[in-house]
């Protein structure tokens, strides 16, 4: 498989391209930029020092009509106005918490999907309902988006790609911003081929779950 292209965040064109191909609009992809960005100031890493930050996009609520892939800006290239001041209750963000003990630490990806399962409503589970489209349980998480402060883009640790995997679409995209605000994307099924998953597991309580309480 070829290299994945980095790209510019401040390009209205390659954030265009990128918004169209993965179903989600420029400014959700900004939000999500923003707020990967600022959990970075929650993280704990006294140990490494490096910070990194998550956000995760929820499914739509209602009455989010931006039409994906197109640009609400006007001026072109390279300028950004966003009015909402990037607020967005359809995104869950996440930062590491390292331990004295070093394998205890958590990554920022899995506390922002623990977050997000846990809270009320679990970003619309349907408890032991499982979906053919996403090779998962139906939670309807649009996008993760993961930033570091160092470049190029840091990609998901193999853990975090095992656990995005059993809550997140195949199509799912992975968006990974460095400290030169640049970013490079890919699918959950890019990252982590021909996985095990969900889909591999009977049912909860189906009759092919030979498992008991």
């Amino acid at each position: 498989m070829p290299s994945p292209m980095v790209r510019s965040a401040s390009s209205n064109a390659a954030v265009s391209s990128t918004c169209k191909s993965h179903g989600i609009t420029p400014r959700e992809f900004r939000q999500l930029r923003d707020s990967a960005v600022a959990a970075q100031d929650t993280a704990y890493c006294p140990y490494s020092k490096f910070r990194v930050g998550a956000a995760l996009l929820l499914g739509r609520t209602g009455g989010q009509d931006d039409e994906v892939g197109e640009d609400e800006d006007e001026g072109g290239e390279g300028q950004e106005t966003d009015d909402n001041n990037n607020s967005n209750p359809n995104i869950v963000m996440g930062a590491n918490v390292e331990n004295a003990s070093y394998p205890v630490g958590t990554c920022a990806e899995r506390v922002a999907l623990g977050n997000a399962v846990t809270r009320p409503g679990g970003g619309r589970r349907r408890r032991g309902a499982k979906d053919a489209a996403s090779g998962g349980f139906g939670f309807g998480f649009r996008a993760l988006a993961v930033a570091t402060d160092v470049s190029p883009p840091a990609s998901p640790c193999g853990m975090c790609r095992q656990f995005i995997r059993e809550f997140c679409g195949m199509e799912m995209p992975v968006i990974m911003f460095d400290k030169k605000d640049q970013y490079l994307v890919l699918t959950v099924e890019q990252l982590l081929p021909s996985s095990f998953g969900p889909n591999d597991l009977p049912a909860p309580g189906s009759a092919d779950n030979t498992q008991t309480a």
